[in-house]
């Protein structure tokens, strides 16, 4: 009972609500003076007495819904990377485990959810919005840093199309329009911020760096960063006629059923490499060039102004050549303009809650008043896919609030090839990998 105690007084002062306190009530009773049988559904057999299978497999669905739901919200939750936007890092069909505790477990925000499910089951929601949250995060063994994988709820991701839950809403508005949106789309779903879908990218920027991407390759503050052994480049690969053998492309670790042969070029227009890739395809008898696939200013197509943050054409931003862009930080203050504005409507407006508006002489008012500048109430982060030509990250949504980030990934306990057959789709080599 002690043991107990203790563990439960710890756990409520890094709950940092007190109230939860009287819960040492329920423990006394339960070990000591048994008044009330709290475990009602749990029935005491008599010695000899036949035991109820039926009440035997409910005491236990009970036991394990509360003890991995507990486990989940304030430890590790299960993830599984949906596409490929993080390889060769991460792949597709990765299991992974998410540490809750690498950057402090967020409080339930939205505390009534059928368990073990996210957002929805069986098409419908899995949750109501009855009980809502302020947000509050406990304390964590760090903070987001350069560099690490971190799982978060997709920004753009509190405004859903119902006919295409995947897909970003609010870039369809601007590249199709409104109208046009609703009715191909529509109805639209409005989640909570923690019922917002999961994403998983590698953190490139953190509040108060000024990034730029140059050909490619993350800078900041004016110094390029590590290029770590995951990120790949699309390259178009010239070839004398012949195809690259697919299981060679397959042992060098590219995803062959995301690449095409254009025999038209003779080649690959998009073969994905990583650095090393990237030396021993040059080194292949039938590749005849290797050439980056980057995108400059003017672009290809017409409207990418309209895809790529902060969507305004006089950036001149692309996927490969962005910024430069300073990360807002907490407790900061940046003047406002018609100019810049574009860069933090959004942070103004849906992550910090403000009622924001324009007027036709370049007047800006925030909760009515008119303001010529801003300070911002939380950090920011810059994310980014490993898999750098395919991959929807920040480049095309913004910056990352850090009430939205929920872990870090840890170890890949199960990695499954969707491509495969079982038992040939089990990626055996990855199985309870650190990540």
């Amino acid at each position: 009972m002690c043991f107990w105690s203790i563990l439960y007084t710890l756990w409520v002062a890094w709950l940092g609500n007190w109230w939860w306190i009287l819960g040492l009530i329920i423990i006394f009773d339960h070990h000591i003076t048994r008044k009330v049988k709290w475990m009602f559904w749990k029935k005491d057999y008599k010695p000899g007495e036949k035991h109820n299978v039926w009440l035997d497999w409910l005491d236990a669905i009970i036991f394990a819904t509360v003890v991995v739901t507990f486990i989940n919200i304030f430890f590790f939750q299960a993830f599984k990377i949906p596409s490929s936007s993080m390889e060769s890092s991460l792949y597709t069909g990765d299991h992974l485990f998410v540490s809750k505790l690498a950057y402090g477990p967020k409080v339930p925000q939205t505390p009534l959810t059928i368990p073990f499910t996210h957002n929805v089951i069986f098409g419908k929601e899995s949750y109501s919005t009855l009980i809502q949250n302020d947000y509050r995060r406990l304390k964590g063994r760090g903070h987001v840093k350069r560099g690490d994988y971190v799982v978060f709820n997709f920004p753009n991701g509190d405004t859903v199309l119902s006919r295409f839950p995947s897909e970003d809403y609010y870039a369809w508005v601007r590249n199709a329009g409104r109208d046009y949106t609703l009715a191909n789309g529509g109805p639209l779903k409005v989640r909570p911020m923690d019922k917002e879908d999961h994403y998983v990218k590698r953190c490139v920027a953190i509040h108060g760096d000024t990034l730029s991407v140059r050909d490619g390759l993350v800078w900041i503050d004016g110094e390029q960063q590590e290029v770590y052994p995951g990120v790949q480049l699309s390259y178009t690969v010239i070839t004398n006629g012949q195809r690259i053998n697919h299981r060679t492309l397959e042992q060098l670790g590219i995803n062959t059923t995301e690449l095409a042969y254009d025999g038209n070029l003779p080649g690959y227009p998009a073969m994905p490499l990583t650095a090393k890739m990237l030396e021993e395809v040059k080194s292949y008898s039938s590749v005849v060039s290797v050439e980056p696939n980057l995108d400059v200013f003017p672009p290809d197509f017409p409207d990418s102004h309209l895809s790529i943050f902060p969507f305004t054409e006089d950036s001149r931003w692309t996927r490969d050549n962005f910024g430069p862009l300073w990360i807002p930080e907490k407790g900061a203050t940046v003047e406002l303009t018609m100019k810049n504005l574009p860069l933090y409507e959004r942070i103004i407006t849906s992550y910090e809650g403000h009622e924001l508006r324009t007027t036709q002489d370049g007047g800006i008012f925030i909760d009515g008043e008119q303001v010529s500048s801003y300070t911002f109430g939380q950090d920011y982060y810059f994310m980014m896919g490993d898999n750098r030509h395919n991959s929807l990250d920040s480049r095309y949504w913004g910056f990352v609030p850090e009430d939205h980030v929920v872990g870090k990934p840890s170890i890949i306990w199960l990695s499954t090839d969707v491509s495969r057959k079982f038992p040939a789709n089990i990626r055996w080599r990855r199985f309870f990998k650190i990540v």
